[in-house]
């Protein structure tokens, strides 16, 4: 009998080296897109929130959305492709590819599940060439982001959400799989790492370290340089 696997990842802080979020940010002020100082202040307190499980997701989306609905997609995607080149591609460690590569010769499905907004993501995705993709999805119209949210943000509880409505879409469910993985360095995603039958804590946050330390799940280093 076939053993089912489902691997999930998360992605800022957990394959990436940093935050693609919080850099998406800080790329459009070095391009002079936002205006600096009123941006990167509330982009830094919205980070810190983020950190201490306080983020309200509506209000950050709100902020985050605002700056793709004043240009167009070509525009946008020109900026992404700049920002992969100069801020992610240093974010990618071998280890994290190694670990995805592993992941996809093993597992009978793997998906990058991030808080994070598609439109920042889907390329990260496709450069660790991971095709599924659960993330935040930001409405467009006539290919315009509108700087609203469709459907449920995927952000802690929101990621079961949203887990289970793409298994469904694929005529699964979570307890399909004998053994499903999530990698994650985030407190805010203790709702799915206790929802699967392999949590595994990557360059762990305090609140997450603490909680792994207590139910002997397995820790492990993505961005260490050796």
């Amino acid at each position: 009998m076939h053993n089912m696997k489902l691997v999930l990842f998360d992605l800022d802080n957990t394959l990436l080296n940093g935050d693609s979020d919080y850099a998406w940010g800080q790329f459009l002020i070095s391009q002079g897109i936002v205006d600096p100082v009123e941006y990167e202040a509330r982009n830094d307190e919205f980070y810190r929130q983020y950190q201490a499980g306080t983020l309200d997701i509506h209000a950050f989306l709100a902020f985050q959305l605002a700056p793709l609905t004043r240009y167009s997609l070509e525009q946008l995607n020109r900026w992404h492709t700049e920002f992969m080149h100069q801020t992610i591609a240093p974010m990618i460690t071998p280890q994290a590819r190694q670990l995805v590569k592993q992941a996809l010769a093993d597992a009978d499905l793997v998906a990058i599940i991030t808080a994070t907004n598609s439109f920042v993501t889907r390329p990260i995705a496709d450069a660790f060439g991971v095709e599924h993709l659960i993330a935040t999805e930001p409405e467009q119209i006539n290919h315009r982001f509108t700087g609203n949210v469709s459907g449920t943000p995927s952000f802690r509880e929101g990621k079961i959400t949203r887990l289970n409505s793409w298994l469904g879409n694929l005529g699964h469910q979570l307890t399909d799989f004998d053994e499903s993985w999530f990698y994650s360095d985030s407190r805010n995603d203790l709702p799915l790492l206790n929802a699967v039958t392999h949590p595994v804590a990557v360059n762990a946050d305090p609140i997450l370290n603490a909680h792994a330390i207590a139910h002997h799940w397995p820790q492990i280093d993505l961005h260490g340089t050796d």
